[in-house]
C-alpha cells in the first residue's frame, strides 16, 4: 500500500487490481496483510455480511491504556450496542436537523466568503485552510454545543492526527479533555444541542448512556464531522475547477446540484477504503479463502470506478445518476449518520463559492495539488486558488 504509484494515482491502481480478481491481498504496514473486495456489488454484499464484524480491534492497537476506554466508538463496534448509540446520535444528524441548520450554515458558508479576499497571500488564497475546513468545525460545534470560542481547538486536534504537529497519542489525549470539558459545562449550561440532550438522557436513565461512552461519542462525533467533510467539499472544488464545462453547466442550472455532489463524490471519495472489518469465522469470500481473524475492507476508489455499474467511470459527469450507488457515506448498518447534514453543508459551500467567485481558479494542476500520503484516503493538506 505504500507504493508510489499507488499514492500517487490511487484510482488507477486501485481499479486495475478490482479488473484483475474480485479479492485482493494488501500489504499494509502496522496492519500485516489485508483483504479488499474490489467490486461495487461485492462491496455491498461483503460490507452488509454479519461474518465481518466492527471491533475495537479496528483502531491502532499500540494506543495508550489512558486513552483506550475511550476509543470503542460507534463506528467500530455492531450490534445492539451499535444500534443503540447510533440512535442517540441521530437527534443531531436527522434530515429534520439538516433543514435547522441550514440558516447557521448559510452565514457562517457567507462569513468565510467575506473573509476570503484579505486571506490571499501573493494573490492565493488556500481554500481548504480558509473556507472547507472552518465551515464543517462550525456546524459540528454548533450540532453539539461546543462553545464558539472552543471550536478552533478541535480543528486543531483532527489537524495535528492527519497533518502533524502533536503526535496521535497526545491530540487523542487532548481531545478526550475537551470532550470532558464540554460536557462539564453543557451540564452547568443546557442548551438546544446535542450534548445537551444526551445529559438530559443520562439524568433520566443512566443506563441508556455511561459516562464514558458520551465522552466516546462527543469527541468521535466532533471529529467525524470536521476532516472527511472538509475534504469532500475540496474534492467537489477541485472536480468542478478542473472540468470547466462541467462547472458552467452547474452554474446554468443550479438544481443540478444535489445530483453534481453525487457524482463528485463518486469520482473523488475523501475515504478511498472502508474501515477495517475482522472475520468471526472461517469462510469463503468470493472464491478466497478467509480465516477467523482475518481484515477485509471494501475498496471504495475501485467500486466507485466499477464499469459494471457506471459507465465510462473515469468521466466526470454532474448530469450522471448516481444517488445510493456510490459508496461515499459508506454502507448498510454504517453509514455515514451525517450524510443528510454533510449533503447540506456541501451544497452550500459550493453553490455560494462559486456564484461569488465567478473568475475563482486553482493555481496548479489538479494533479499537482498536495495531499496526505495516505493509501486510504484522497485527502488534499492545500487549495491554492485565485479568487
Amino acid at each position: 500500500m505504500m507504493d508510489p504509484e499507488l499514492m500517487r494515482d490511487p484510482i488507477s491502481v486501485y481499479g486495475a487490481a478490482r479488473e484483475e480478481c474480485p479479492v485482493v491481498r494488501l500489504a499494509a504496514p502496522g496492519f500485516g496483510g489485508i483483504y479488499a473486495v474490489t467490486r461495487h456489488q461485492d462491496v455491498k454484499t461483503a460490507m452488509g455480511d454479519p461474518r465481518l464484524a466492527m471491533t475495537a480491534s479496528s483502531w491502532n492497537q499500540r494506543i495508550p491504556d489512558d486513552v483506550r476506554p475511550y476509543l470503542l466508538t460507534m463506528s467500530h463496534m455492531d450490534g445492539p450496542d451499535h444500534v443503540r448509540l447510533r440512535r442517540l446520535v441521530m437527534r443531531g444528524f436527522n434530515g429534520r436537523k439538516a433543514v435547522a441548520l441550514r440558516p447557521y450554515t448559510e452565514r457562517v458558508t457567507a462569513e468565510l466568503l467575506d473573509e476570503l479576499p484579505a486571506r490571499a497571500e501573493n494573490g492565493v488564497v488556500d481554500l481548504l485552510k480558509h473556507y472547507t475546513q472552518p465551515l464543517p468545525t462550525a456546524v459540528v460545534g454548533q450540532i453539539m454545543g461546543i462553545p464558539e470560542d472552543r471550536r478552533p481547538q478541535w480543528r486543531e486536534y483532527v489537524t495535528a492526527i492527519g497533518m502533524g504537529g502533536l503526535s496521535y497519542d497526545e491530540a487523542l489525549r487532548a481531545a478526550i479533555v475537551a470532550a470532558k470539558e464540554a460536557i462539564e459545562y453543557r451540564r452547568d449550561n443546557p442548551g438546544d444541542d446535542l450534548i445537551s440532550d444526551l445529559l438530559r438522557l443520562r439524568a433520566e436513565d443512566e443506563d441508556a448512556l455511561s459516562e464514558t461512552e458520551l465522552v466516546t461519542m462527543v469527541w468521535h462525533t466532533i471529529f467525524a464531522g470536521q476532516d472527511n467533510l472538509a475534504n469532500l467539499i475540496a474534492n467537489a472544488i477541485t472536480g468542478l475547477l478542473s472540468h470547466p464545462d462541467q462547472l458552467a453547466k452547474l452554474r446554468a442550472d443550479m438544481s443540478l446540484l444535489p445530483g453534481a455532489l453525487d457524482e463528485l463524490m463518486r469520482w473523488r471519495p475523501p475515504l478511498l477504503l472502508t474501515a477495517i472489518r475482522y472475520a468471526t469465522e472461517d469462510f469463503d469470500l468470493l472464491g478466497t479463502p478467509i480465516a477467523k481473524g482475518d481484515s477485509v475492507v471494501g475498496a471504495i476508489a475501485s467500486a466507485n470506478h466499477d464499469p459494471r455499474v457506471f459507465p465510462d467511470p473515469e468521466k466526470l459527469d454532474i448530469t450522471r445518476a448516481v444517488g445510493t450507488a456510490q459508496y461515499g457515506f459508506g454502507h448498510g448498518p454504517h453509514y455515514c449518520i451525517g450524510a443528510s447534514v454533510a449533503q447540506m453543508e456541501a451544497e452550500i459551500a459550493i453553490s455560494a463559492l462559486i456564484t461569488r467567485f465567478p473568475d475563482l481558479a486553482l493555481t496548479v494542476p489538479a494533479a499537482d495539488l498536495p495531499r496526505l500520503p495516505n493509501p486510504g484516503s484522497w485527502h488534499l493538506t492545500s487549495l491554492p486558488v485565485t479568487l
